[in-house]
């Protein structure tokens, strides 16, 4: 009994597409009272090489990794290129006091919500 097995023919172009184009930012968000505090991995990436956007409820993290030279590397898996990560909040921030910090590699983003998205705390008048 003879089995014949068929490759597929682009297995090793699909492979690379999927290898250099599975690249994003992992996130974290944290919900406090009066702001959204999100982390974000950029390690070895410098703060002119961020561009952080903020509209409404909008968040948008562009980074440009930049590609050394290929200098004979047996093996290059170093991410390379440009990134973009877009998150929608589920309330509007106030975009004049967002407040980023780059420490260790971890982008740290605080954003305040807006006015109209805080608690607020309702007086009850007794007669």
């Amino acid at each position: 009994m003879t089995f014949y097995l068929q490759t597929y023919p682009y297995r090793r172009m699909a492979r690379r597409w999927v290898e250099n184009h599975d690249q994003t930012l992992g996130i974290n968000v944290r919900e406090e009272e009066e702001a959204y505090i999100l982390s974000a991995l950029v390690p070895g990436i410098k703060s002119d090489e961020l561009n952080i956007q903020v509209l409404e409820d909008v968040v948008q993290i562009k980074v440009e990794y930049q590609a050394e030279e290929n200098n004979g590397y047996l093996v290059h898996e170093l991410p390379s290129g440009s990134f973009t990560r877009t998150l929608r909040l589920p309330a509007p921030i106030q975009a004049d006091n967002v407040e980023a910090n780059v420490t260790d590699g971890v982008l740290t983003l605080t954003l305040p919500k807006a006015e109209s998205a805080r608690p607020k705390q309702i007086k009850i008048k007794a007669r």
